[in-house]
């Protein structure tokens, strides 16, 4: 007996296990349901951003969201019949291939699906809009390029946000380098120190990066319009820095 003192429905009944007590056209209902979760999920997936997709393409984590989803249903509860698990199964499969296919044969769904790379650092200065697209702070932005062995942005060429979540870092020959904004020791460390209002030498700017020289005559507020400096080393880890 239920908990609700109704019987219970005998076990193995191969009708209500493929169908329920669902009229065979049902299939086709679910069939259509299936394909609009699918994109639904598809596309609020990929209006989280790439960040929190965990190298998985929004793609790819619609398939896997909807596998489990459709596989797990079937295999607990009585009331949800096989064949409707198997049918979701199959549509998710099917549109899986088909969205693979129209990525290789169309840039439009290729980048409405997977998005484009975001240029977050050109030639050592930040770009802010490019971190506002990818939702990444300064901080992320120094956390991830630590591990690429930089230790201030005048290493960094170019630093790419690509469209499966990680970033891309190319840098200069260590000795080639120009001073930078210091990314070592972690700024929740040890942050940096601003300048005062009528220091003279190369500085780096706390907001974007751009390093250029302060001194008399000269402009002491940034191109992305902040006048928060501090100075620009080539090692900020050495005892002395560039400029001092």
């Amino acid at each position: 007996m239920s908990a609700g003192g109704d019987p219970s429905p005998p076990p193995f009944e191969w009708g209500r296990m493929l169908l329920g007590d669902f009229e065979p056209l049902f299939l086709l209902e679910v069939a259509v349901r299936t394909g609009l979760m699918f994109l639904w999920l598809l596309l609020l997936l990929r209006l989280t951003g790439k960040r929190g997709l965990a190298q998985l393409s929004p793609l790819e984590l619609a398939i896997v969201i909807g596998l489990g989803s459709a596989a797990g249903d079937p295999m607990f509860y009585a009331e949800v019949p096989l064949l409707h698990g198997m049918l979701v199964l199959a549509i998710v499969v099917g549109f899986q291939r088909l969205l693979a296919w129209l990525i290789i044969h169309s840039e439009a769904v290729e980048t409405f699906v997977e998005g484009v790379p975001v240029e977050l650092v050109r030639d050592g200065v930040m770009q802010l809009r490019g971190l506002e697209r990818a939702n990444i702070s300064r901080e992320d932005l120094f956390e991830r390029l630590r591990p690429a062995g930089v230790r201030q942005l005048g290493q960094v060429q170019r630093a790419y946000f690509e469209q499966d979540g990680n970033i891309s870092v190319f840098c200069r020959e260590e000795r080639g380098a120009p001073a930078g904004l210091p990314v070592v020791p972690p700024w929740d460390l040890e942050p940096p120190t601003p300048l005062p209002q009528d220091h003279e030498g190369l500085a780096a700017c706390l907001i974007c990066g751009r390093v250029q020289e302060l001194g008399e005559g000269q402009p002491r507020t940034c191109g992305c319009g902040a006048a928060l400096w501090t100075r620009a080393v080539t090692d900020p880890l050495a005892d002395e820095p560039a400029g001092a």
